[in-house]
């Protein structure tokens, strides 16, 4: 087949490019999914409480992840930064994970830890009367959003079909584990354990 063929056939050079672009990802993509590094969780990483899990749709339905990424780049910059560079093995429970590229604030991949309850719930209520130049949103309704316990179980079956390793006794539990809880509560608990997995190195 010549160049130049292909060159005059516009629906035939789409095809071709469509062919190779495929073939490209495919051999990019395809041996992931038989590594260990990338399919197995880290040691230490357990699946989110129904809590934690709860916070983790606070976060993804407040956008958070427009502003903030979770993904620590093995780069000097960002390790002396934040910490530890991310590894695939610390993201097997997350549905969808929460990666992304934008940074607005800081990457979260590591904020687990480093700051007390007490300092978040302030930050998230009014982010100002602790950071004063930032330019985040307040969520003060967080602590005024109660927590619905009845769908807490349905959202624990549904990651168990994605294959996070709740059991029965999980799924039982967790409308009573977050029964009178409010959203500021769960938005908390999440954040404190990102990244806890992997302990920070500065």
């Amino acid at each position: 087949m010549s160049h130049e063929k292909v060159e005059k056939n516009i629906g035939l050079m789409m095809l071709l490019i469509v062919i190779v672009i495929s073939f490209g990802g495919l051999v990019e993509i395809i041996p992931l999914f038989f590594l260990k590094e990338t399919t197995e969780p880290v040691k230490g990483l357990k699946p989110y409480t129904a809590l934690q899990l709860e916070g983790r749709d606070v976060y993804i339905r407040e956008g958070c992840y427009v502003c903030h990424s979770q993904m620590i780049r093995p780069f000097r910059a960002e390790t002396e930064r934040y910490g530890h560079y991310s590894v695939a093995g610390e993201f097997v429970y997350d549905h969808p994970f929460q990666w992304g590229s934008k940074r607005t604030g800081p990457d979260l991949a590591r904020v687990g830890g480093r700051y007390s309850d007490d300092w978040h719930r302030v930050h998230l209520i009014n982010p100002r009367d602790v950071v004063p130049e930032s330019n985040m949103p307040a969520y003060p309704w967080l602590q005024e959003n109660l927590l619905d316990e009845q769908q807490t179980p349905t959202k624990l079956q549904a990651m168990r079909t994605l294959g996070v390793p709740y059991t029965e006794a999980d799924i039982a539990a967790a409308a009573d584990a977050v029964k009178g809880k409010n959203e500021l509560d769960a938005l908390v608990a999440y954040l404190q354990v990102l990244g806890t997995s992997i302990k920070n190195r500065r």
